[in-house]
């Protein structure tokens, strides 16, 4: 008969892995994992790089689909993206991502537990073209080798506005396309912006002046930055004739999110962790930074975890959906359209220590497409999942922790006072004690020896002879 035990460690799994090269686990991996796991693993290595993922043991509950126990590799920064794969057997154990992050998501039922997996993963480079979106601009970088393997150069390249030039250097073309000029076009769809722009290349030079036609090839470089609420899906794809590469890479709106002092918003909370008092008014603010000044967002998720790494075991939620589920939140107005405020009364959760994480959920979208996420309000989570283009991207900060015991030591530097007051009021009493006791004595000496001189004196005076 042949078993394996299972440990009784069933502490949280997953987290995040930075480095270029790394290996993970399932929970308690060799030994069984335990049962309804949710752990998640997000991967990002430099800039430039993709990701080589590879299973060296795999032992999961088989079944048909992987409908019980499975590891899904998505390609991207969460679950939202395309999925890669979902395996529960060892038939495909190695996976490559399209771009420098990737996610894997490890999930169990109920019963049957296995031995679980390990995993490691490297980066390697992405030589031939590569796309990075960012709040302002999106910058496509295509290697000088590979135009010339396709008979072009790094002059015979532009974009739709043939004046706005690439940065050259040793090895790569380089163009930054702002978000608002270069000829980059904007469409809103729905809950999604995307800019899109074309790097053109033609060998003009081997075309007779006043020919209709061609027979050199053309190569367009279609660029798309597709920003779905807070999340960008980059999209950059090559068509020469009839070859097309497709490379995708991911990325985020510029949102930060900060404490403030005041309903006023003008002095922000620099401190970390943030200290306060338990029921204390917390105002906080969102900001989008975008060179794009015809945006707009809206606060859909606000959530409260006692753990920066653990968004499920524990946590509360002041705003869902756009539905406010705790009595203290209240949002603010703002002059800004990429400006968005609210506040909520500190607490703790019971039966733990008193540090609190707080992530929310930003949706960006066209000013006045009131068809938007962001001028929907509160929504039903059913009706949230008809969309399923719609992807979200959390920001975090914190901690906030709460003063502990303040009254207490404050009653305790109140007795300590007294005391010491008492201890010197006693020390007062005994000096003057004593020093009455001194001057009482030192009065009846002084008088004890006078009379008796005086005595000696009228003995001398009235003696007989």
């Amino acid at each position: 008969l042949l078993f394996s035990a299972a440990s009784p460690n069933t502490g949280p799994c997953g987290g995040y892995l930075e480095n270029n090269t790394g290996s993970f686990t399932s929970p308690n991996y060799p030994y069984n994992y335990h049962n309804n796991a949710r752990c998640t693993w997000y991967i990002q290595v430099d800039r430039n790089q993709i990701i080589k993922l590879n299973f060296n043991d795999l032992w999961l509950e088989t079944s048909s689909n992987c409908r019980y126990d499975y590891v899904a590799i998505y390609d991207g920064p969460s679950t939202s993206y395309p999925l890669l794969a979902k395996i529960c057997d060892s038939s495909n154990l190695t996976f490559t991502s399209s771009n420098n992050s990737m996610t894997v998501h490890f999930k169990t039922d109920s019963s049957v537990a296995q031995r679980g997996f390990s995993a490691n993963y490297f980066s390697a480079p992405n030589d031939d073209t590569w796309l990075t979106c960012s709040t302002d601009y999106m910058e496509a970088t295509i290697s000088k080798s590979y135009l010339y393997s396709l008979g072009f150069n790094e002059y015979d390249v532009h974009l739709n506005d043939p004046y706005c030039r690439p940065d050259i250097t040793n090895n790569h073309v380089i163009f930054k396309m702002p978000l608002n000029t270069c000829g980059t076009i904007r469409q809103a769809n729905n809950d999604s912006i995307t800019y899109s722009n074309t790097i053109r290349a033609s060998p003009s030079a081997t075309v007779p002046p006043n020919s209709v036609i061609t027979r050199v090839t053309n190569l367009r470089i279609n660029i798309g930055c597709q920003m779905e609420q807070d999340t960008m899906i980059k999209i950059m794809y090559l068509t020469e004739d009839d070859i097309v590469v497709n490379e995708a890479e991911t990325g985020k709106f510029n949102v930060r999110m900060t404490f403030y002092d005041s309903p006023s918003f003008t002095t922000p909370v620099l401190n970390t962790p943030y200290y306060v008092h338990l029921s204390q008014k917390l105002y906080v603010q969102v900001n989008l930074n975008s060179s794009d000044s015809n945006l707009v967002i809206f606060v859909d998720t606000c959530t409260t975890s006692p753990s920066y790494h653990d968004w499920t075991s524990k946590t509360y939620d002041l705003i869902k959906n756009g539905c406010v589920r705790d009595d203290t939140y209240q949002t603010y107005s703002s002059s800004s359209r990429n400006i968005a405020r609210f506040k909520f009364n500190a607490f703790k959760f019971l039966d733990l220590n008193s540090a609190i994480y707080l992530q929310c959920r930003i949706a960006v979208c066209k000013a006045y497409d009131y068809s938007s996420r962001c001028y929907r309000g509160c929504i039903s989570r059913q009706k949230r999942d008809l969309n399923p283009s719609a992807e979200t991207t959390d920001v975090v900060i914190g901690p906030i922790q709460l003063k502990k015991d303040q009254k207490s030591n404050e009653d305790q530097g109140l007795q300590k006072e007294e005391i010491v007051v008492k201890e010197t009021d006693q020390l007062n009493v005994t000096f003057v004690l004593t020093f009455m006791v001194l001057a009482v004595v030192s009065t009846i000496l002084i008088a004890m020896v006078l009379k008796r001189h005086s005595n000696r004196q009228t003995g001398y005076a009235y003696q007989q002879l």
